[in-house]
């Protein structure tokens, strides 16, 4: 490891994920900091070419959430300066960020998946809204979720339980994207499943069963400590888990994903494990679930994030 010494971490962006990508990058550059590797942090802004071409460093850890971080700009960028980073290439995140297309491709793997349907903001000016949406309740029934097409951390998502919360649920929506995704709401055990591949091949962490105090992991249960419990490993049969993270490692491998992945399930009440997303940058701050899983696989999380550092390194 003593040829990996210098890091930058990218965290920010200009997305309304912002603040919780600050806080990703801060506590992956304080593991990496506390085992002697030189790190600095960076937003995407106009000095960041400069930086690549100047100064590059060994290795670029993404720790961006959402668009350009998770779209593949940024690495397209960091692939045009020769820059290693850790994480999927481009082509893989432009499929993953797409939440139909990722959805559909696993889909094709097997994976089972709530119904629903995608519908951009045009659909329903040029359609009248009204008509489509009574379409919609009467193809899907209710309850619903509704949630943008690309975008984390649970903007514009809104649980829908009839015709009336459907409208204010697109409204919400489509402030954040100009495509909604309108699925049933699958009612069971929610779970996320991370991916990690540290050298020897991606292989599953223990499931983290999310129980959030107000029902819904909303943007508020996910970044306010003590508003969601979290059991990991989930409270599940053992058959279960195994099903969760064979989904999740389908996903991954399907998805064409590298070094690290996160797998948003819902546990059914007949056992199955329903596909929601996938994330290709998951959060790294105190109340993300990734962390919590590879503490509960027994591995270190400043040795995880400096041997992903050294992995990319190792590809160049």
């Amino acid at each position: 490891m003593a040829d990996l010494d210098r890091v930058l971490v990218l965290a920010g962006g200009m997305t309304p994920e912002h603040e919780v990508s600050v806080r990703s990058g801060r506590r992956v550059a304080q593991s990496l900091r506390r085992l002697g590797v030189e790190t600095q942090t960076a937003d995407v802004d106009s000095a960041l070419l400069g930086t690549l071409s100047e100064d590059p460093p060994q290795v670029v850890f993404p720790a961006l959430h959402g668009a350009a971080g998770e779209d593949g700009a940024v690495r397209e960028i960091l692939e045009l300066c020769g820059v290693p980073y850790v994480g999927a290439p481009p082509a893989a995140c432009r499929v993953a960020f797409a939440k139909p297309t990722a959805k559909a491709l696993v889909a094709q793997h097997g994976v089972h998946v709530p119904r629903g349907v995608t519908l951009p903001k045009s659909a329903f000016h040029d359609l009248g809204a009204p008509a489509l949406v009574e379409r919609v309740v009467a193809t899907l029934g209710t309850p619903l979720f509704v949630k943008p097409d690309q975008g984390g951390s649970a903007f514009g998502a809104t649980s829908v339980d009839s015709t009336d919360e459907l409208s204010a649920a697109l409204v919400s929506c489509f402030a954040y994207s100009d495509a909604a995704v309108i699925e049933e709401r699958v009612a069971g055990t929610e779970i996320a499943v991370g991916v990690l591949d540290i050298g020897d091949g991606p292989f599953a962490l223990p499931p983290v069963e999310i129980v959030p105090d107000g029902g819904v992991y909303d943007y508020t249960a996910r970044y306010t400590p003590g508003r969601t419990e979290f059991f990991c490993p989930a409270r599940l049969p053992d058959e279960t888990v195994r099903l969760a993270t064979e989904t999740a490692l389908t996903a991954h491998r399907a998805l064409g994903l590298r070094d690290v992945s996160r797998t948003d399930l819902i546990v059914d009440n007949d056992g199955r494990a329903r596909f929601l997303e996938v994330n290709v940058a998951p959060g790294m701050t105190e109340t993300s679930t990734f962390p919590l899983a590879v503490s509960a696989a027994g591995f270190d999380f400043d040795v995880v994030c400096r041997d992903l550092a050294h992995r990319a390194l190792l590809r160049r």
